[in-house]
């Protein structure tokens, strides 16, 4: 589109809604607005139009305010105090002025009924070039009004932790295009997993866009998505959707994932106890007769061929007190790891203080091992008061097995 019909028709530009659902009610809870001009009979978006930095800021800033003035008086017009608009700024063109306009532009509204607390503020942090401190404190004195905070396209571009966790969102916008891919990398999921724990230590919601087909929505679900947006639930238009459009649809996937992961839940605890009982025969079965633990461990490869790869014994401290016997077509000793210590693992001593108090093993989470790089999960053993095994499942045995992947 060329800049000129836009910045000759501001006229014609005019706000366009996609509605963000609620997990807990199934509902709207808010719109965001999106920019759009109709030209010819025929509407056409904005964002490359806000996105292209030849065109001077001035001109940009000017049609972001034009939309701004619409879309908040169409909001106010639904009398709906709890409903919340999200609203896409530029922090590159909000910090011009250190954000005066923007908020002038608020509180004009206010006058006319708008409370402040409605107000999301969207905007990208990887985009940004100014000074982040600055920005901080642009945003801290929003949220003296009652603004809250998004970072928004999260998951599709290089983004710095360091710099969302001082911004300090009250939401995170999670992207979750990357999951249409015919195989995404585990490495993209690890990173939406520490993206997750990042909201979750500094207390903020986590939003996922994006979602066009059902699995994605499964995975939003099941990830700590609070609220989800996207076009399989909801497509930009010029009208506000109705709050419980989407309620019956949500409510009946909801249930077909809940009882999914239940399904699975149930497997794994039934495969744990299983596994524990197969590992108290065979240590029973061996008894006492073994000289030493590297013997002890060899004697557990023959017995765990089936579905292990590596196996290792532990003191309760990460000591290692054996060498680890690693399979690679044929069971190999690996000396080198004896007396290395594990414990800056996460969870490596909550989980010791877990077997001591349950005399019993258990299964881990799955991960990608360190050195093989495919995804295995461990399973964790008391031998005795001071003493842990720890066995390491391959991705084969655990594919093998339902729920387990």
């Amino acid at each position: 589109m060329d800049p000129l019909d836009v910045l000759t028709n501001i006229d014609k530009v005019i706000p366009y809604y996609q509605a963000i659902f609620s997990a807990d009610e199934q509902r709207i809870i808010g719109y965001e607005v999106l920019g759009r001009i109709k030209l010819n009979h025929e509407i056409k978006s904005l964002g490359e139009f806000f996105q292209d930095e030849n065109i001077p800021d001035e001109y940009r800033i000017e049609v972001d305010d034009s939309i701004l003035h619409n879309a908040i008086d169409e909001f106010l017009e639904l009398k709906e105090s709890h409903l919340h608009l999200f609203i896409n700024r530029d922090a590159n063109l909000l910090m011009m002025d250190h954000g005066e306009s923007f908020l002038n532009i608020l509180l004009d509204k206010q006058e006319k009924g708008l409370k402040l607390n409605q107000i999301v503020l969207e905007i990208t942090e990887h985009n940004f070039r100014g000074d982040i401190e600055q920005l901080y404190h642009l945003l801290l004195y929003y949220r003296t009004y009652g603004i809250k905070v998004a970072i928004d396209n999260i998951g599709k571009a290089s983004s710095n932790l360091d710099r969302i966790g001082l911004l300090s969102p009250d939401i995170l916008k999670i992207d979750l295009q990357p999951l249409r891919l015919s195989s995404p990398s585990q490495s993209y999921y690890d990173v939406l997993y520490s993206i997750s724990l990042l909201a979750r230590k500094i207390g903020a919601t986590l939003l996922y866009e994006d979602i066009e087909v059902n699995f994605q929505l499964q995975y939003a679900w099941k990830n700590g998505g609070r609220y989800y947006q996207g076009f399989y639930l909801n497509k930009p238009q010029r009208e506000f959707a109705e709050i419980d459009d989407c309620k019956d649809m949500l409510k009946y996937e909801f249930q077909t994932y809940i009882s999914s992961e239940k399904k699975k839940l149930e497997n794994l605890y039934l495969f744990t106890e299983a596994f524990n009982n197969r590992v108290q025969q065979v240590l029973h079965k061996i008894g006492k007769q073994f000289i030493d633990y590297e013997d002890l461990l060899q004697q557990l490869s023959k017995q765990l061929d089936d579905c292990s790869f590596r196996i290792y014994i532990c003191d309760e401290d990460g000591f290692q007190q054996s060498v680890n016997i690693f399979k690679q077509n044929n069971w190999q000793i690996q000396p080198q790891y004896y007396l290395n210590n594990w414990s800056w693992r996460p969870y490596f001593l909550a989980n010791i203080m877990r077997m001591r108090f349950d005399q019993k093993g258990f299964l881990s989470d799955v991960y990608s091992d360190i050195e093989t790089g495919e995804l295995i999960r461990t399973f964790s053993f008391p031998l005795n008061q001071k003493h842990y095994l720890f066995i390491d499942l391959s991705y084969d045995y655990l594919y093998e097995e339902e729920g387990l992947l």
